[in-house]
């Protein structure tokens, strides 16, 4: 009989996370959540269909220097990961004028920074026994830039280029390493944005609103993931993700067209 295999999944405390807890744990995964608040993971939890096969490991990415210790608590769960989704994240919105660089720091501490640490602290137990899959989640701005996100978009750039990276040195390994850039989903992440006073804006945006529902999302990308040869880079979403083609191939063109596009938005919101 095969075992059940071990996910782990950070920012699960909602959104696209805990969509992804709860479809995974559904299909019968070993599920590990992990998040900043333990009040949430519980009542995350208790929505499971398997609870007895989950486990809460409350952590905060900031303090990424903990990641080596966090992955022995999550690995003593079942005895080992099978799959780490990078998924924990958070926003801005301001001027790159306007945002204090201790508020863009903390955008790449817990973005980049905290997705790359706990990967540098499972990535080799998995080459060790030439299996698994490291999924980290970007943006479509990890493929082009935004008024008013510029550490944001930066922090997802970087999350491509390093993962990419990865991808190249493990070519030859049966260990997965993928990306994966959202379009836009219905979560709470715009609303949760820090301002440049470094407080929550409280606001969501339209186009998050509109968006795919996260366990739509989550369906989709179990799905592709689990495929006997999954993709490197998976773009998920409605039609924005044809934002990203867009740009690589006709990028003066997508220019003018986003920057009037975003233009018109902050009209609206005005």
């Amino acid at each position: 009989m095969k075992r059940a295999q071990t996910v782990w999944i950070t920012g699960a405390s909602s959104g696209i996370g805990e969509a992804l807890a709860l479809t995974y744990n559904a299909k019968g995964y070993h599920t590990i959540l992990s998040a900043r608040r333990s009040e949430v993971l519980e009542s995350i939890q208790k929505k499971l269909t398997h609870p007895e096969q989950s486990y809460l490991l409350p952590l905060d990415l900031e303090q990424h220097e903990n990641a080596e210790a966090w992955y022995n608590q999550a690995s003593a769960f079942t005895g080992s990961i099978d799959v780490l989704i990078n998924n924990a994240g958070m926003g801005h919105l301001g001027t790159a004028i306007e945002m204090e660089l201790d508020i863009e720091r903390k955008v790449f501490e817990v973005n980049f920074w905290g997705a790359v640490a706990l990967t540098k602290a499972v990535l080799p137990h998995m080459t060790s026994r030439n299996s698994g899959q490291i999924w980290t989640v970007s943006s479509i701005l990890g493929h082009f830039g935004s008024p008013k996100l510029a550490a944001y978009a930066a922090s997802k750039h970087a999350v491509v280029g390093y993962f990419e990276s990865i991808q190249y040195e493990l070519r030859k390994s049966e260990v997965h390493i993928g990306i994966v850039s959202p379009g836009f989903i219905n979560t709470a992440v715009t609303l949760n944005s820090l301002g440049p006073d470094g407080v929550p804006i409280g606001k969501n945006s339209v186009a998050q609103e509109k968006g795919m529902l996260p366990l739509d999302f989550a369906l989709k990308f179990l799905k592709l993931s689990t495929k006997r040869r999954p993709k490197k880079h998976l773009l998920i979403g409605r039609y924005e993700i044809h934002s990203v083609p867009f740009k690589r191939y006709l990028p003066k063109l997508f220019f003018m067209v986003y920057g009037k596009l975003t233009d018109v938005t902050r009209q609206k919101k005005n």
